[in-house]
């Protein structure tokens, strides 16, 4: 059964930086493109975009250009490095496969951008 360790979540100030890791066992990780999802209070959970099973990556618009997804497949981690950071990108983080999520999550980790 897949497991997700997401960690790295903190208090930052508007502007500051955070960089997110994710270890994941249950499955070939690299056999599966990863992404990273994020879920604010009151809101359902948004895909912020993908890495491919070869480091390509693709992002949504809310966070193109502020935030950069790595993939270390000898460490089963995927990385969320952001920069430029806002008090809307408050949320719990998660990571999963992408598009199409495993059917299990992990508990996220709390990031929370103080103005």
């Amino acid at each position: 059964q897949v497991q997700l360790v997401e960690s790295g979540g903190g208090l930052v100030q508007a502007g500051g930086s955070l960089r997110l890791s994710c270890v994941v066992s249950g499955v070939i990780f690299s056999a599966n493109p990863m992404s990273w999802y994020r879920q604010a209070p009151g809101k359902q959970r948004e895909l912020l975009g993908v890495i491919n099973r070869g480091g390509g990556t693709n992002y949504e618009d809310s966070v193109k250009g502020r935030f950069t997804f790595f993939r270390d497949n000898a460490k089963n981690t995927v990385y969320l490095q952001m920069n430029s950071l806002k008090p809307e990108d408050t949320a719990v983080y998660y990571c999963n496969r992408g598009p199409t999520p495993f059917g299990s999550w992990g508990q996220g980790t709390q990031v929370t951008v103080l103005s």
